[in-house]
């Protein structure tokens, strides 16, 4: 039985397992993963689906709440843990690889399917989202349904297709919001440009009663959003879509800092995503580019419909955020499906030959970047102390906690992960507050977690504390009789 079972299944099989079980094993890093997990850790624990909340009393207005009520309805499901909030994003980009091989097949043929679905899972942004608690893998679902269905619908395949087209905006704009539509917008609307009759391309459609569905399970959400937190739609409208992108230094954003890159990283940060593959692809480029110059352009091929559209999707994410300075790697994500299909077209012609070098080349790549995670992920356990997570402290207090002692106080700032770990127990506290909760005798013990770089100031004014077992890579832990008087500066 085994064997009748195709070497590409295992192959995909073997790919998805290990991030299973780097999701298991690997701890929540600081920054962007412990802050989602403890937004939607609240959505879970309050009950409230309409606004996710950053912190009790302050809402998280940066996203829309897809994402979130799918890690928060994980948690109900299977408890709190890393696993249960990161399942959400593994199924979502379950559902792009399905589409990816769905569009490959239709356009090429079932080898090239297969392989544009083994590139795509092992590419190194695709390989992580798929098991990272993140808003893109949730952005990518939809504007890829969208996407496949429109493509497919031009390939004669009308029937449910026209409706999943609207159904991924839908699920574009309560992932990400108007950029959806963007990156769904651009591609098409150059493809149509480029072939004409755009009319009688729009027909096979149905635009009222599909846009009427899109704002039929988008709008609800956005209207309760403002009407229950106000300010909301100013901030994530005009703030997180237009200056967090025309101001790289825009000091506007209420949860992190701009991230202010030179202008065209985003394509640099392509060929990080695509890796291993993106370098294989520039690769094959300048193989053709050389053969090209050698025979005077004679070999030039003119680019067929569905390739055109291919390419188009491939780049627009690349070419909207250009010009933009304040960029992630991760905002390639939406691009990589097409290029593992456009990738996988120039490949498979060239595997033909069971004794190519290529096959055995193109099995090294699959492999290249879900066996680095997966050994980082299995030793992990053993160097959480050097990673940015403060799961280790974390536990370590409540290990020693005793009746009467504090609440877990983090110097100056509670990083992402303390709170989640703590499941929102972690306090902040400053030199001059934990002074005054001293003097007000109010713990018999506080427990008490200083920045390395800080513990000499923290002992000079506190000589009684006192280190205990338990640290993590930014912070130790420290113990402060609480029947001491402050020392006075």
């Amino acid at each position: 039985m085994f064997r009748s079972v195709s070497p590409w299944l295992w192959a995909l099989a073997a790919i998805l397992f290990s991030r299973l079980l780097g999701m298991a094993l690997f701890p929540l890093v600081d920054t962007t993963e412990p802050r989602y997990a403890e937004i939607a850790r609240l959505m879970a624990e309050t009950g409230d689906w309409i606004t996710p909340w950053f912190e009790p009393g302050e809402p998280f207005w940066g996203k829309p709440p897809l994402s979130f009520w799918a890690q928060a309805a994980s948690i109900k499901l299977f408890g709190v843990s890393p696993f249960a909030i990161r399942v959400p994003s593994w199924l979502a980009m379950l559902g792009v690889l399905y589409l990816t091989g769905r569009l490959a097949l239709a356009l090429t043929d079932r080898a090239t399917a297969r392989w544009s679905v083994l590139i795509l899972a092992s590419m190194a942004l695709s390989y992580v989202s798929a098991g990272a608690v993140m808003t893109d893998p949730f952005l990518t679902l939809g504007t890829t349904l969208s996407l496949v269905s429109f493509a497919l619908v031009n390939q004669g395949q009308e029937r449910i297709w026209r409706w999943f087209f609207f159904l991924g905006l839908a699920i574009g704009l309560l992932a990400k919001g108007p950029l959806a539509l963007v990156l769904t917008g651009l591609p098409i609307g150059g493809w149509l440009l480029l072939q004409g009759q755009w009319r009688a391309r729009l027909r096979a459609f149905p635009w009222l009663t599909g846009t009427l569905l899109t704002a039929a399970l988008t709008l609800p959400w956005y209207i309760l959003a403002e009407l229950k937190t106000p300010g909301f739609l100013d901030y994530f409208i005009v703030g997180e879509h237009f200056r967090r992108f025309i101001d790289p230094g825009w000091t506007g954003d209420l949860y992190g800092s701009a991230h202010d890159q030179p202008k065209g990283m985003i394509w640099v940060f392509w060929l990080w995503a695509s890796f291993p593959w993106g370098l294989l692809a520039l690769g094959l480029m300048a193989s053709y580019g050389f053969r090209l110059w050698r025979d005077g352009g004679r070999t030039r091929k003119r680019a067929q419909p569905p390739v055109r559209f291919l390419w188009l999707a491939t780049l627009a994410p690349m070419v909207f955020f250009t010009l933009a300075g304040n960029t992630l790697w991760t905002y390639v994500l939406p691009a990589l499906p097409f290029s593992a299909i456009l990738l996988a077209r120039e490949l498979v012609p060239r595997l033909a030959d069971r004794k190519s070098r290529w096959r055995s080349g193109a099995r090294a790549l699959t492999a290249t970047v879900p066996a680095l995670i997966a050994v980082v992920a299995l030793a992990s356990p053993a160097l959480v102390e050097h990673l940015k997570t403060e799961r280790p402290l974390v536990r370590v207090y409540t290990e020693i906690q005793r009746p009467g002692d504090s609440a877990l106080l983090y110097l100056d700032e509670v990083p992402f992960s303390a709170r989640y770990y703590s499941r929102g127990l972690a306090r902040e506290t400053t030199l001059a507050g934990l002074t005054r909760m001293r003097q007000n005798r109010g713990y018999a013990r506080y427990l008490v977690a200083v920045p390395r770089d800080e513990q000499a100031l923290f002992t000079a004014r506190f000589p009684t504390a006192r280190p205990v077992r338990g640290a993590s890579q930014r912070y130790v832990l420290l113990s402060l009789p609480g029947n001491a008087t402050a020392r006075k500066s």
